[in-house]
């Protein structure tokens, strides 16, 4: 078992080695190959990031120039389209106003018509009956004898 715990120390320490030598590797060619200072590479990220943010507005300015035209055109169009709909609509209500109202007239109209020939038959028969003496309708003379006896019986 020993020699086992050995060869794991042994493998750890060259591992840690190993990673030790290949830090200080990448450092060094980090500084070698290093196109600016650090006092540049900073001004060269404060104008770099000055000019995204100048970007950054210049493309809202034009987004929300394209947004209001869009806005105009979508209000204007909306515009239209509300007045077509009040249009038809108002179309619609008088159409549905004239059908309910010829709907409702000859229904009127019937009723009238049938009141007032009820109203000229009426006086038509009273005008006979006044001139005759006697209602328009026929009255059979045997039936008449019939009621009469049936009215002399029930008395009895």
């Amino acid at each position: 078992m020993g020699y086992e715990q050995e060869r794991e120390d042994a493998n750890a320490s060259t591992k840690l080695t190993y990673l030790l030598i290949g830090g200080g590797i990448g450092a060094i060619l980090a500084l070698l190959f290093a196109p600016k200072a650090g006092h540049e590479l900073r001004e060269d990220i404060a104008d770099a990031t000055r000019k995204g943010i100048e970007k950054g507005k210049e493309t809202a300015g034009q987004l929300q120039e394209t947004a209001e035209e869009y806005y105009e055109v979508t209000r204007d169009k909306a515009n239209e389209l509300y007045a077509t709909a009040q249009d038809r609509a108002e179309d619609f209500t008088e159409k549905a106003r004239s059908a309910a109202a010829q709907s409702a007239n000859p229904i009127s109209a019937a009723i009238d018509a049938g009141k007032q020939a009820y109203i000229d038959e009426k006086r038509k028969n009273e005008s006979k009956s006044i001139s005759e003496g006697r209602p328009n309708y026929p009255v059979n003379e045997d039936k008449k004898n019939e009621n009469k006896a049936d009215k002399k019986e029930e008395k009895k």
